[in-house]
């Protein structure tokens, strides 16, 4: 037994489960935490310019590694500030823990008007995670540290949080050691559902493989699994990567869109199956779905006509081993697939000048680097033709969709993956909610190759006005910056450019700099062609 304040017994938690690094901006309510954080060896401490890039920061870390993110903030505006980084981290199933105060312990619920007080500090928190308890003691903090590990890394990833009072952090108790946590074992595929899912896949002639999130850590059995069936594989977002996206069987979603026309069988891995559900919207006749997912909640919100609950990598891997057993053969679609991919690499040529600067940042990037992407036309593009060889390179923020994600993200990122590559592609928009975290990138070296495309609008909502409202243009045109003397004036190194030659030029010495620099695309107000004709594409006639 060792006599720890609350404060210590957190940070060892954090250390003695594997954070070696924590983000956030210190304050009143959390100084000893604060000063645990200072005095544990092996935890760096990257404090932020804003409680929202603390956050995303975090994501970041976690979304591009899956291992922990943490972050700490203070209570009330400061937990309000990071939260829209917990619903980015909660829809894209990331393991993140917010650390952060309450008032005074004899203080709460009286209403009083405390410092960062808020009517129910909690039950906000709660609302934002897949689960947050409070430590109401130190002989406490050790235990509810445990159950916020096994909740984050058990079933499905998500956010958790904790609070303690500001005057139970600096409290001390005679406690043990924080150890590491071990979390829930998944649950174990059931033969007989793999036994009828492999009927399933050995009746189907024309089968597609739909990735999620959930899969990022099953590409060894996605990619043997598709080579067994000869089944195409595509993902959205999340999923990018798990197949190999220059991989013969691996299609990109407008070329799957093709294939979809024929399908017989959906097989959803790890995913939510938007793509199919949401954005295509039209189902071939006859069409049959099977999913494997940890999470059974998912067969309730879209039924499928076979469900597995299972780890993507136990339930695929059974699956392999069931097909083997049956001795399944499958013809070769690797020409198949090439003729989609061919045509639809054509016809996606026509988004300009989105495609072409992809390909700009494709071709110099290192086939290991990171890409960030951001709620914009670039962004939106990227979905749909930007290569991704494998997973967790493609950092995205899920279903929320949040526009200002993208640079503090890719900070993080970074500072998990300090000798990859990481890019990040903002509208100048977004780029707007977190340009303050220059100061962190500069402060601290975090080398994101940062590229703003700057149309002077939320290009978006501005087309939306101009061909579904009239043209009455409300709050969609932007003043901005100069992005390039903004830059500069935090001692980062920035460019502008006006082409896609021009990006050519400067992006690979901008990325072997391996330090903060920004680029300034200029794109003439109006002139993004939509790609949203391939997110939502018409029924084919």
């Amino acid at each position: 037994m060792t006599r720890m304040t609350t404060g210590e017994i957190l940070a060892a938690s954090l250390k003695a489960n594997g954070v070696d690094t924590v983000f956030g901006i210190p304050g009143a309510h959390m100084y000893d935490f604060n000063d645990a954080l200072a005095r544990q060896d092996g935890i760096r401490f990257i404090h932020t310019r804003h409680e929202q890039g603390a956050g995303y920061m975090a994501y970041g870390y976690a979304a591009s590694t899956g291992r922990v993110g943490a972050y700490t903030v203070v209570p009330g505006p400061g937990l309000l500030n990071s939260g829209a980084a917990l619903c980015t981290a909660y829809g894209a199933n990331a393991p993140v823990i917010c650390v952060t105060g309450n008032i005074m312990s004899h203080l709460i619920g009286q209403g009083r008007g405390q410092l960062h007080e808020l009517p129910d500090h909690l039950g906000t928190l709660k609302g934002l995670t897949k689960w947050a308890e409070r430590i109401n003691h130190p002989t406490e903090a050790a235990s509810v540290m445990d159950q916020a590990f096994d909740q984050m890394l058990s079933g499905r990833s998500r956010p958790v949080g904790i609070e303690a009072p500001w005057d139970v952090f600096g409290m001390a108790a005679e406690v043990a050691e924080p150890a590491a946590t071990t979390p829930t074992p998944a649950p174990k595929p059931d033969p007989d559902l793999i036994a009828q899912a492999a009927q399933m896949i050995a009746a189907a002639k024309n089968p597609l493989i739909m990735v999620g999130g959930g899969a990022r850590d099953a590409s060894a059995q996605v990619t043997e699994l598709a080579r067994l069936i000869q089944a195409p594989v595509t993902a959205h977002r999340q999923g990018k990567g798990v197949l190999a996206e220059d991989d013969p069987l691996s299609l990109l979603p407008p070329a799957a869109w093709q294939y979809w026309q024929d399908c017989d069988l959906l097989i959803g891995i790890g995913s939510r199956l938007e793509l199919q559900h949401f954005r295509w919207r039209w189902m071939p006749e006859g069409l049959k779905t099977l999913r494997i997912d940890i999470d059974p909640t998912e067969f309730v919100r879209l039924k499928p006509d076979l469900g597995v609950v299972a780890d993507a990598a136990d339930g695929v891997a059974a699956l392999i081993a069931a097909l083997q057993a049956q001795g399944i053969t499958a013809d070769d679609r690797s020409a198949q697939c090439a003729d989609l991919r061919d045509a639809a690499t054509e016809a996606f040529r026509a988004v300009q000048p989105q495609e072409s600067y992809l390909r700009v940042i494709r071709d110099a990037l290192p086939r290991d680097g990171f890409f960030v992407e951001e709620v914009s036309q670039v962004g939106f593009s990227a979905r749909m033709c930007f290569p991704v060889y494998a997973p967790r390179q493609y950092v995205t923020c899920g279903y929320q969709d949040n526009l200002g994600f993208g640079f503090n993200t890719a900070l993080g990122v970074k500072v998990a993956n300090p000798d990859k590559a990481v890019v990040s592609v903002s509208g100048d928009g977004g780029f707007m909610f977190g340009v303050q975290e220059l100061a962190t990138a500069k402060q601290f070296g975090i080398g994101v190759v940062a590229i703003v495309f700057n149309n002077s609008a939320y290009g978006n909502v501005r087309r939306d006005q101009q061909t579904v409202y009239g043209n009455r243009l409300i709050g969609s045109d932007l003043e901005n910056p100069d992005f390039v003397n903004l830059a500069k004036s935090f001692g980062v190194e920035a460019h502008k450019v006006t082409s896609p030659e021009d990006l050519a030029e400067v992006l690979p010495a901008a990325i072997a700099a391996n330090q903060p620099v920004v680029i300034e695309v200029e794109v003439p107000k109006g002139g993004d062609a939509s790609p949203w004709p391939f997110i939502h594409p018409a029924p084919l006639t």
